[in-house]
Parts: C-alpha cells; sequence; structure tokens
C-alpha cells in the first residue's frame, strides 16, 4: 500500500518546478504609493503614466538647464544612418536631438502608445522641418517595429511607467539587430536629492536586476547627467549548441559605438 503514496510524492516532485514557472511574474498590492499603479514587478511599484495632456512639461523651457539632454545625446555618439527607436517619444523633444545626428541618411522610429502624443509629435517634426522620423503607434507589450531592424532604443524618463516590462523588453529586443543596444534614462533612485516622485525614479541595481531576464549584456552607466542616469545594454549573440562560436552573427554598427578600447 506504500507505493502508491510513493508514487504520489515522486509526481509532485516532477511537477514543483512547473508550478513553480507558473508563478505570477507580477505583484499586486491594495497598500502603495499613490503615484503607482499597484502593480509591483521584481519588487518594484510601476509608477502611472504621464498622459498626453502633459505634454507641454516635456518642452518646457528649463528643462536643457535641468537635464542636460544634448550633453546626454552627444554621451551616445549616435552615427550618420544610424537607425533608432525613441520609446515613449511623446513630444519628440529628444527625438528631433537625435534626427540631427542620424542626418537624412538615418531614421528615427518616435514610438508611442498614444495616439495624441504621436500628434503632437508630427506638428513638431513639420514646424522645425524634419523629415528623417516615423511616428509609430505601440502598445504596452510591443512597440511594433520589425525584427532585427534597430540599432539603438532609448527610453528618457520612461520604462518606470511600463505596465508590462517583461513584455515590453522582450519585444523590443527582437527588434534589436545584433549587437544594438537599449539606452534607460532614468532619474537616479538612489539620490534623495533628486526632486522627482519616488515611483519615477529607479536605482541602477533595480535596472540591472531586471535586465538579467533579457539576452542583454551592461555595458556602461554614463555619469555625467546632474539627475539622470544613463544606462546601456547590449543585445548578446545567440550562440547554436551545434556550430558553437564558429560562425556568430556579424556585429552591428551600434556594437562599435558601445564598445570600450581594448587596454
Amino acid at each position: 500500500m506504500r507505493f502508491p503514496a510513493l508514487l504520489i510524492l515522486a509526481a509532485l516532485a516532477l511537477t514543483a518546478p512547473l508550478f513553480a514557472q507558473d508563478a505570477p511574474r507580477y505583484e499586486t498590492r491594495a497598500d502603495h504609493d499613490p503615484n503607482g499603479i499597484g502593480k509591483f514587478y521584481l519588487g518594484r511599484e510601476i509608477a502611472r503614466v504621464m498622459g498626453h495632456q502633459a505634454a507641454d512639461w516635456l518642452e518646457r523651457p528649463e528643462r536643457e538647464e535641468e537635464e542636460k539632454t544634448d550633453v546626454m545625446i552627444d554621451a551616445l555618439k549616435f552615427r550618420e544612418g544610424e537607425v533608432v527607436a525613441d520609446i515613449g517619444c511623446g513630444s519628440g523633444y529628444v527625438t528631433r536631438k537625435i534626427a540631427k545626428k542620424v542626418g537624412a541618411t538615418g531614421v528615427v522610429y518616435g514610438v508611442d502608445i498614444q495616439q495624441e502624443m504621436l500628434d503632437v509629435l508630427a506638428r513638431r517634426m513639420a514646424m522645425f522641418r524634419i523629415t528623417n522620423v516615423k511616428p509609430v503607434l505601440g502598445t504596452t507589450t510591443d512597440p511594433k517595429l520589425p525584427p532585427a531592424s534597430v540599432d539603438t532604443m532609448i527610453m528618457v524618463d520612461v520604462y518606470h511607467e511600463f505596465d508590462q516590462p517583461y513584455e515590453m523588453i522582450e519585444s523590443m529586443v527582437k527588434a534589436l539587430k545584433p549587437g544594438g543596444r537599449i539606452v534607460f534614462v532614468e532619474f537616479r533612485g538612489e539620490d534623495p536629492q533628486v526632486p522627482i516622485k519616488l515611483v519615477h525614479k529607479m536605482t541602477e541595481a533595480q535596472v540591472r536586476k531586471e535586465m538579467a531576464a533579457h539576452p542583454l549584456e551592461f555595458v556602461e552607466n554614463f555619469g555625467g547627467l546632474p539627475i539622470q542616469h544613463v544606462l546601456v545594454f547590449r543585445k548578446t549573440a545567440a550562440k547554436s549548441a551545434a556550430l558553437g562560436d564558429c560562425c556568430k552573427t556579424p556585429t552591428s554598427r551600434a556594437a562599435f559605438l558601445t564598445a570600450k578600447p581594448a587596454k
């Protein structure tokens, strides 16, 4: 009579890992920050999305002085002909600066989930006579970009508002070229002096923790901005079990942009 019991225990032992894998990726809490949505990912509460009604705030005259966006753009060394996606582009404040760097042979996808923001983007690009920006209406899980088509994806004060961060980054990685990079510009969560609401800030450790679930390699944290991190990750090349390292995918231009000189 002991054999059935032993068989049941053995079956439970085999299925336990399956139950662990099926554990919910996100957690919902009733007690949470009023500026968040009550949904948590790896211990971090997701912030409320800034609506298109606040588009003027993105264009505030003091923004350059506060954030030094020109310094950030120069540090990322965008090249002529590069394909860039500005995820959560909003009014296009950063988009248009990148568009000038990549030139007429490059393209910048301005991706947003609010059509109203894309309408503002289109008007402002027309006002500045910028023709190499393409508006793209994405979703909360997919930027709607072609596979392996983008050299650099950048998110400026946006990632912390993704309500499906795992799924969105997964889709973004698929749209990156081999060796392409993802850039997170986030207000520094480690610094209590940064005058931004807590759920709208992120620490470097938290971003790296969340990116560990994806085929991304941390490259650097550019520390030259007054109140923000600039965290750069590179898409790692997949290795074939059959071919090993003998036939790697050619490196894209973006990989050279983030490569550090040999010592």
